[in-house]
């Protein structure tokens, strides 16, 4: 598609500039007005003709078949011409809405080529498309422009950040607390399943020494235990409205998909059974708890396939389906979130219910723009409303984890930037002490 350039409006607003002379001093002079018009009419004609045509020109995209939600992945763009001289070009691509938008690109295609690196990051999970780019270009005279569409079809997935579960993994346990439960533990009174017997020497405890063995073995000898293993860890991820909605760059259900999967790989390796399970406004996606690697590749498959929607979370419906699946007492973490203590009163008495036989670590986002509302100054009377409206949100959140704590509860709130290493710190406080 031709269209005329810049250039090219302002040299017929220059023409309506001589247009006034004829009318303003010399009648005379009429042919002058006319003259320019049709040399300006050829000049564009003569540039439409020389303007490059797209079939002249080939465009490629290269890009990875999966890309990490939240994180920024490079992708190749090369445009090949085959124009005899140089071609100023202004791309622009038309990504699907699982894309940040790019802004328009320029490049200058030397030598018959052009290639740019295009850094892309995804914000939603799921199927990524690049359907098109926009190209447009000037002629040599620069009096016309042309605007052409390539279809690209260039298709990819956005799928969950495992940088988020190294970084969980290994920056937050420690050496000893991330092989809590295989291995023994040198703190007495951490753990209470028998691994072996050691010669007693100074220093340990001696309510450790096993008298019977002792005197089977004419010498003293100490019982040493190690923490549990094969406890039951099962990951219920909420996935309505609220978890849709947007902090940190992505929505919360991404954050909560990421601290899953950080603590899936933290109980995998500490010998615990792993288990999924996700509901909104019915129950969703279920993994019976496996133990091993193949556990962890089945919950990132189960995490990455969760779609987000726009309806209500129905707790009574989700957590009971969750209880009738489990047949003994498990761990199990809720990744959801609320807005105050009138819409959480039924998540409230569900997970009250649900405490009375397993045991619950409650896990939610604290909102940045809260606090943000409650710092601000008060400088007019809508910033003061404001700052009293999330106050009051403020404390119907800590309500209702009281509530949770005194139904004995663990509670986890944090940022979408702490919560991963909050929760694997909580599991390993849980491992340690056997709560279970």
């Amino acid at each position: 598609m031709l269209s005329p350039s810049p250039r090219s409006l302002r040299l017929g607003l220059a023409g309506l500039a001589i247009a006034l002379v004829p009318v303003l001093f010399a009648p005379q002079l009429w042919p002058l007005w006319l003259a320019f018009w049709l040399v300006g009419l050829s000049l564009g004609a003569l540039d439409a003709a020389l303007c490059v045509g797209p079939d002249r020109l080939a465009v490629s995209l290269q890009l990875d078949e999966s890309i990490a939600v939240g994180a920024f992945a490079h992708a190749r763009l090369q445009v090949r011409s085959s124009a005899p001289g140089p071609l100023v070009l202004e791309l622009r691509l038309a990504l699907s809405q699982h894309f940040d938008r790019l802004p328009v690109l320029r490049g200058r295609v030397e030598r018959g080529s052009l290639d740019l690196e295009l850094t892309l990051r995804p914000s939603r999970r799921g199927p990524a498309t690049i359907d098109a780019i926009w190209l447009r270009w000037q002629g040599p005279l620069g009096l016309v422009r042309r605007v052409h569409r390539r279809s690209l079809s260039v298709a990819t997935r956005a799928v969950p950040d495992l940088t988020h579960v190294r970084q969980a993994a290994t920056g937050v346990a420690t050496e000893l607390a991330s092989r809590a439960g295989s291995r023994v533990e040198r703190f007495v009174g951490d753990g209470s399943e028998f691994d072996r017997l050691v010669e007693f020497v100074p220093g340990l405890d001696r309510r450790a020494i096993d008298w019977k063995a002792s005197a089977r073995h004419a010498r003293l000898l100490c019982r040493r235990h190690r923490a549990e293993r094969n406890q039951q860890v099962v990951l219920a991820v909420d996935t309505g409205r609220l978890m849709a909605e947007p902090t940190g760059g992505l929505p919360r259900l991404d954050h909560a998909i990421h601290a899953a999967l950080s603590l899936a790989w933290v109980g995998i390796e500490s010998g615990d059974r792993v288990g999924f399970f996700s509901f909104a406004e019915r129950p969703g996606a279920w993994l019976a708890p496996r133990a091993g690697r193949p556990a962890f590749r089945s919950v990132l498959h189960a995490a990455g396939a969760l779609e987000y929607t726009a309806a209500e979370t129905n707790f009574t419906l989700g957590l009971t389906e969750l209880v009738t699946r489990l047949q003994r007492r498990s761990l199990i973490v809720v990744l959801t979130d609320f807005v105050d203590a009138v819409s959480a009163e039924l998540m409230v008495q569900n997970l009250g219910r649900l405490a009375r036989r397993h045991l619950l670590i409650f896990v939610a986002l604290a909102d940045p723009g809260l606090q943000a509302l409650i710092a601000a100054p008060p400088d007019d009377m809508d910033s003061m409303h404001a700052a009293l409206i999330a106050e009051s949100l403020r404390t119907d959140r800590e309500q209702v984890l009281r509530r949770l704590a005194r139904a004995g509860i663990l509670c986890v709130e944090a940022s979408s930037e702490r919560v991963c290493p909050a929760l694997i710190d909580r599991y390993l406080q849980v491992k340690r002490r056997e709560m279970i």
